[in-house]
């Protein structure tokens, strides 16, 4: 039933439906609606109800427009034309039904989606007109106030509505439509369309009027949005709607809108465009990577994956992941570790954000991490920032370590020192009391020979230690000479072990010797591998417990010579077996057990294995385990050694043409004359490409070729003189100042028949051309 207010707002319609949008919007903007059916609303109407009802607010936009017209009719039969209906039409309705409507009795026609401004205005029209109804008088000054009100909510509103009658040309706006466009009263009562298209600009004035023709023609919605000029002389954009209303005729009659001034609303656009795009520059240049994440959760409401919404380009060279919008982590890297979803899900919850360091291991690599919600509490998202730190976090590691290697080599120094203050004070104990004996018994002819002997003793050992000193510290600044010869393994072997013998004895250790049958030719110096061999010895005797197995080994492995020492003693930890090579490190650390020694000879055996070519190594199963070291040298072409004499040169070698070729003008000129001395005929080229030009008149059978040359290396050198069919014969031998295995593994690749080091020995020089035969020299 209708209320006693003063005036009432009416509503039809199915008293069980949910609030529809009319409905909803009149509640927004303040008024509360009479809620009952058609055929109520149509009966308190026709009963005179119309002085207690301002408004019939009918609410089509969910019938079909045929129904919705059909409504309309129902409603306005009988004297109910003098109660206002206010018509919310159904989607989609064109133009033709809305006019249709209008014609049916609708007061006004409202179209989605509604602004609550313009029906804010509407309502206070309805309202006001309904309420000074009552007298002439009082209904034009309440008319005049509330136009004044309805003027002043559309300029709020920045609203202006207007009507032109197409037939008469004749324009009748708003006070806010005549502000809009700085025209005059008589203006914008009556005056033609021409002078509002004055006030638009010069480059709307076509689409604009081409609108209006549109609308005008056919009934089609005009819409249309342009630029005027304001009173102020400023640009200002504004957007137009209408609809055309036909006479009873079916003729254009009247076109009717409004026209929103958007100016500021478009400003406030175009700053958000900007912003987005100053965001989405910033957000695509910088280098640290940007994505949004999803959280996704279990059931039980546990963070157990999350997906990316959005990501930078430096997304993917920070992470390696490709094409990650709209994927999970775990779809990207199934092995992706719990504990990250945890720490963003609590970011998600709480709205802290967060920054941390952390390796995601499945990404194999480290980040730099901040975290933090966005949207809001309640949402699930989460924007990341992170930088790859990987490199920073191996750069740190690397100098950790560094410093930790700093202070183990500080720690072997120090030790070193304490140990050769232990070490000399051994030898020197036992000379100072045979001293101190000889002064007091020095007379009696078997103590002073017995006390000669321990002297004797303990001075060789203590030259020892003051050569092996000298020894690394040759070594460590590269003044180190080797006096190279061709020597046979076994013979240094069998020196090493006579060299050890009596520490080897004096622990009762028992040794075997197993070396090969096959003869193990080495052009090497027999003094430093004899040094290698017995150090090795010694140091199997020195950390083998009394009574002790020593097995010393020689054998053929593909062109090297393996040497290696093996014994039953104290072994060697894992975790301390890459370091027994280290200078100043000793096998048996703890000061109870230490056999004597300062820890470098092992430290000599690699120096001096590699400055021959070759390497060392060691291997133990473990602490007690006893354990093997392996030296293995390069083999060479050894020939027929010259007889002994008075002269190390062999006593015929026949003369051969041999080319020398090397980059240092004196040694290439000092070696040609030498060699031009014994007999050969020589010549010489300072670079590879002048010697590939001069071998091809030159023909030589010998070639001696340095490596490191500038421009055509070594290498290419010899490729290419391999490549001329008319050096086929020739023997090149490689002269370089670069002697370890892989040099010489390079040499043999590019083609070379020997690999010598320099300063090379001119009796070695000699027999190696002494053991080469040519088929046929050339006349």
């Amino acid at each position: 039933m209708i209320s006693h207010s003063p005036a009432s707002i009416l509503l039809p319609g199915p008293p069980d439906r949910a609030p529809g949008p009319l409905e909803q919007a009149l509640l927004a903007c303040g008024h509360a609606p009479e809620r009952c059916s058609d055929a109520q609303a149509l009966a308190l109407l026709a009963q005179g109800a119309h002085s207690q009802v301002a408004l019939v607010a009918l609410d089509a936009s969910w019938n079909a427009p045929e129904a919705m017209l059909q409504r309309i009719r129902d409603l306005r039969s009988g004297d109910t034309r003098r109660t206002p209906l206010l018509v919310l039409a159904a989607p989609g309705a064109g133009p033709d039904v809305i006019a249709a409507a209008y014609e049916a009795g609708a007061i006004d026609v409202l179209t989605s989606p509604l602004l609550p401004s313009a029906l804010q205005a509407k309502l206070a029209y309805f309202l006001h007109v309904h309420h000074t109804s009552s007298g002439q008088r009082r209904s034009e000054a309440a008319l005049n106030d509330t136009r004044a009100e309805l003027n002043d909510t559309l300029a709020a509103a920045e609203l202006a509505t207007w009507r032109w009658d197409v037939q008469t040309d004749r324009v009748f706006a708003d006070q806010e439509m005549a502000r809009m466009f700085n025209l005059s009263a008589a203006d914008a009562n009556g005056g033609p369309i021409a002078v509002y298209l004055k006030a638009i600009h010069p480059d709307d004035v076509g689409y604009t009027t081409e609108r209006i023709d549109q609308a005008a023609r056919t009934g089609a919605a005009y819409d249309v949005a342009y630029r005027v000029r304001g009173i102020d002389g400023a640009w200002r954009t504004v957007i137009a709607r209408g609809q055309l209303h036909r006479d009873s005729h079916g003729q254009p009659h009247v076109l009717r809108g409004i026209v929103m001034d958007v100016t500021r609303q478009r400003a406030t656009e175009e700053a958000l465009r900007r912003s987005e795009e100053r965001y989405r520059t910033l957000f695509d240049s910088v280098d640290v990577a940007v994505c949004v994440i999803e959280m996704l959760y279990d059931a039980d409401g546990f963070p157990v994956d999350y997906r990316f919404l959005e990501t930078n380009p430096a997304f993917v060279k920070h992470t390696g992941l490709d094409n990650a919008i709209g994927k999970t982590i775990l779809e990207l890297a199934p092995e992706h570790e719990t504990h990250w979803f945890d720490i963003y899900g609590k970011v998600a919850a709480s709205g802290q954000p967060v920054r941390f360091i952390d390796e995601a291991h499945a990404l194999q690599r480290w980040y730099d991490v901040y975290a933090t919600r966005i949207e809001g509490p309640g949402s699930a998202r989460v924007a990341v920032l992170f930088s790859d730190i990987t490199e920073r976090v191996r750069a740190d590691e690397q100098l950790r370590q560094l410093a930790a290697d700093l202070e183990a080599a500080d720690r072997r120094k120090s030790e070193f020192l304490a140990t050769l203050a232990h070490e000399l004070r051994n030898p020197l104990a036992p000379i100072r009391s045979g001293l101190q004996v000889l002064r007091l018994r020095g007379t009696d002819p078997d103590v002073s020979t017995r006390v000669h002997d321990v002297m004797e003793r303990q001075l060789t050992h203590l030259v020892a230690l003051v050569d092996d000193l000298l020894d690394v510290a040759r070594i460590t600044h590269g003044q180190i000479e080797l006096k190279r010869s061709w020597i046979d393994l076994a013979d240094v072997l069998a020196s090493a072990v006579e060299t050890s013998r009596p520490l080897i004895d004096a622990e009762q250790h028992t040794l075997s010797v197993d070396i090969t049958a096959e003869a193990l030719p080495l052009y090497a110096d027999p003094t430093r591998l004899r040094q290698v061999v017995s150090n090795l010895l010694n140091n199997a005797a020195k950390y083998t417990p009394r009574g002790g197995r020593i097995v010393l080994g020689a054998r053929r492995e593909g062109d090297q010579a393996w040497i290696t020492v093996a014994d039953n003693g104290i072994g060697i930890a894992t975790e301390v077996l890459g370091e027994v090579f280290d200078m100043f490190t000793q096998v048996g650390r703890e000061r109870h057990r230490a056999r004597g020694g300062l820890g470098i000879g092992l430290s000599l055996v690699r120096s001096l294995a590699e400055l021959h070519g070759g390497s060392a190594s060691a291997d133990s199963a473990g602490a007690g385990k006893g354990s093997v070291f392996t030296v293995r040298l390069p083999l060479s072409i050894s020939p027929q050694p010259a007889p002994a004499s008075t002269s190390s040169l062999p006593a015929s070698v026949a003369s051969l043409r041999i080319l020398v070729v090397d980059d240092n003008v004196d040694a290439a000129a000092t070696l040609a004359e030498l060699l031009g001395i014994t007999g050969h005929t020589v010549a010489v080229a300072n670079s590879g490409a002048q010697a590939v030009g001069l071998a091809v008149t030159f023909l030589p059978q010998v070639t001696f070729l340095d490596i490191g040359m500038p421009g055509m290396n070594g290498y290419q050198t010899a490729r290419a003189l391999r490549a001329e069919p008319a050096h086929a014969g020739m023997l090149l031998v490689a002269l370089t100042g670069w002697g370890g295995e892989h040099d010489r593994e390079q040499t043999r690749a590019a083609g070379f028949d020997h690999h010598l080091t320099k300063p090379v020995d001119l009796d070695a020089l000699l027999h190696l051309l002494a053991g080469y035969a040519p088929a046929a020299l050339p006349a």
